[in-house]
């Protein structure tokens, strides 16, 4: 079974989110067939907890103006790894070095990407 329609539509607002803090190597996964307890991840990374930092605030802020707010939020003390639990989608934010030793799209591989385009992308090809 798919993820649903409202969890494809609030990993694309938390992926929308992310980018406009610069977020690199965004990845949303529909993990629904792997996963009884959620539908999707959204895995972003950043060079430097500063960062990390701002994706997770803004992501949380966009998140909570689209309905919905986080159950449960993981290692923001440190800064190099924080997940954002928002049941139907969780959102991986990584330091750049994390991201590359734990691999999480290696993990969830078989599972199907959700196509996603950053606005400000768009707008730009659109000039």
């Amino acid at each position: 079974m798919a993820a649903t329609e409202e969890a494809r539509r609030l990993a694309l607002v938390a992926a929308q989110a992310a980018a406009d803090k610069k977020a690199n190597d965004l990845v949303l996964l529909d993990v629904s067939e792997q996963l009884v307890i959620t539908d999707c991840f959204v895995i972003a990374s950043a060079p430097n907890e500063r960062q990390v930092d701002s994706i997770v605030e803004n992501v949380e802020e966009k998140m909570r103006a689209a309905g919905t707010k986080p159950v449960r939020r993981e290692g923001a003390r440190e800064g190099r790894w924080v997940l954002l639990d928002f049941v139907d989608v969780v959102v991986h934010v990584q330091h750049t070095e994390e991201r590359e030793v734990y691999e999480l799209e290696r993990l969830w591989k078989d599972c199907p990407r959700i196509d996603f385009v950053d606005s400000a992308e768009q707008r730009d090809g659109d000039e």
